[in-house]
């Protein structure tokens, strides 16, 4: 198990933007997994600025999202597409043909879970995943108690999302949310996997995942198995 940790917010991210930079420029063909949220705006606004200054070929490289939300217009602001797009995808020139990520609407979401295990299987699997880590321990929309053998499905997600997303979209309440999502066996066959981590209000929980039992009741504690899995800590998380 490989813990690192920043001094600061600030190297933080620059040690998670130069840990894709550096994927980016050892396999012209990477297949490289992103997250979104408060831990990874900046880091994806490093690697736009790194690619801009320094540009190199990614023609090749294929970038995909963890998770979707569903059943919102893929035009939200909150949805993992936009967001993605607009921090990272975007400013690095990637087409949409190396863009992957789960649909927002499906008549037939568990087909659309095995159509997006195909297309990432066909381009050699995951070469890194890039993870948040969620408040009560939850990779992706892989919630508490999850079973571990999960693969790509539609979760439910926590009751302060959803109230959020169903304010921003108008949303009623008889229209069902969920998160799509890399099942933690699918994460867990990632060949790489960085599990970043910032904040003092994600200070318990990393100790739980880091320190306690590998269990289902904290999704991210599955990660001390993986054989090439680096928690990326700043000061506070590391510290509780």
């Amino acid at each position: 198990m490989k813990i690192t940790i920043a001094e600061n917010e600030k190297e933080f991210d620059t040690m998670a933007a130069w840990r894709i930079i550096a994927e980016m420029l050892a396999n012209p063909k990477a297949v490289i997994g992103l997250s979104t949220g408060q831990t990874t705006i900046n880091l994806h606004k490093i690697v736009g600025d790194i690619y801009r200054q320094y540009p190199f070929d990614i023609s090749g490289i294929t970038l995909f999202g963890v998770d979707e939300v569903t059943n919102v217009p893929r035009n939200y602001s909150g949805s993992c597409y936009t967001i993605l797009k607009t921090q990272i995808t975007d400013a690095l020139g990637i087409k949409e043909s190396q863009f992957l990520m789960p649909p927002t609407f499906s008549n037939d979401f568990e087909l659309e879970c095995r159509k997006y295990e195909v297309e990432l299987e066909a381009r050699n699997g995951v070469d890194l995943l890039i993870l948040g880590l969620g408040k009560n321990g939850h990779l992706g929309f892989n919630q508490p108690e999850t079973p571990f053998e999960s693969t790509t499905h539609v979760s439910r997600m926590d009751e302060v999302l959803e109230a959020r997303i169903r304010k921003e979209t108008n949303t009623p309440e008889d229209k069902e949310l969920g998160g799509f999502t890399l099942g933690i066996k699918n994460i867990m066959h990632s060949r790489r996997i960085i599990l970043a981590a910032k904040g003092v209000e994600k200070a318990k929980i990393v100790r739980e995942m880091l320190f306690g039992p590998v269990t289902t009741r904290i999704p991210a504690s599955v990660l001390q198995l993986h054989p090439d899995c680096e928690f990326l800590l700043d000061a506070d998380a590391a510290h509780g």
